[in-house]
């Protein structure tokens, strides 16, 4: 089927990024849990629109979320520019905190995975410890690299046997969509979130920028002063060219067209089975078979 956005959306470069603030967020998760819906929700800044602006599978991961979050201060000022006053930044640590801080989320459980070896083990206990409440049933370390048949067979019974409301994926844009779209299906939980560097900022690994240097949009630089080695690249590649393709989309000297996506289901392929026990075989189709996306 395909999934058309029809909330109020700010558009960049054919991207629908939800005129969201905290609370409507909020408002929104709290109603696919009780229903049961299975999703993933993404946080979109400026690195995942270029990213998926040159991708165009990419951009129909985005397309086919549950929600798309406004994880960048530019993502506001464009949605204010189109007319969505409302609309506020929701930053994905942010977010994660308050789901596992708010009292109606209380009877959620949650798996984390991603972060550096020994880091979800760390948030882990900072959450248990900060917020009683919270279950937490598991945590996984993955490589940094795509899981093979072994590894993958692995972590899908796991999670069939723990069945998780939330999985907290922090494993980078694009990377952690990828592996949203390839593992919803496959995975016995409701909602997934992508929320990148979350595990390093409540960790303390990254230290959060000022309020200040938020609202003018410049965290980006707050964070490149932290790892200049790993970032400048991103950054470079990304910010002056988010800058020129808005100005065209802005001005109407361009236009971009909005990015869809078609769900295709894949049957499983039983000549070429995973390698692990009968639980995972009637889940879904291995995610090497996963049909590729149309944009």
């Amino acid at each position: 089927m395909t999934r058309l956005k029809l909330r109020p959306a700010a558009k960049l470069l054919g991207i629908s990024v939800e005129a969201l603030n905290m609370e409507l967020a909020l408002k929104r998760i709290a109603r696919e849990l009780t229903a049961r819906r299975k999703g993933y929700i993404c946080m979109v800044g400026v690195h995942g629109i270029m990213e998926a602006h040159r991708d165009p599978e990419l951009a129909a991961i985005y397309a086919g979320s549950t929600m798309t979050v406004p994880d960048g201060t530019p993502t506001v000022w464009v949605g204010r520019w189109q007319g969505h006053k409302r609309m506020q930044r929701v930053a994905g640590p942010d977010l994660m905190l308050e789901v596992f801080r708010r009292q109606e989320f209380a009877g959620c459980t949650h798996f984390l995975y991603g972060g550096e070896e020994h880091v979800a083990e760390q948030l882990r206990a900072r959450f248990s410890h900060s917020y009683p409440w919270a279950h937490i049933v598991g945590t996984c370390t993955p490589p940094f690299r795509d899981l093979n048949a072994e590894e993958e067979g692995s972590l899908i019974a796991r999670i069939h046997d723990l069945k998780p409301d939330i999985i907290w994926v922090g494993i980078s844009t694009p990377k952690q969509e990828r592996f949203m779209h390839r593992y919803l299906r496959l995975l016995d939980t409701t909602l997934m979130f992508g929320v990148g560097a979350a595990y390093d900022f409540h960790t303390g690994r990254i230290q959060d920028a000022p309020q200040w240097v938020k609202t003018i949009g410049m965290q980006w630089m707050h964070r490149l002063l932290q790892n200049p080695r790993r970032l400048w690249k991103r950054y470079l590649r990304n910010n002056p060219a988010f800058l020129w393709h808005i100005a065209l989309q802005l001005s109407g000297l361009r236009q971009y067209p909005a990015a869809r996506v078609e769900y295709l289901p894949a049957s499983l392929d039983a000549g070429r089975p995973l390698k692990t026990d009968k639980v995972v075989g009637h889940l879904a189709a291995p995610a090497t078979h996963l049909q590729r996306l149309g944009s």
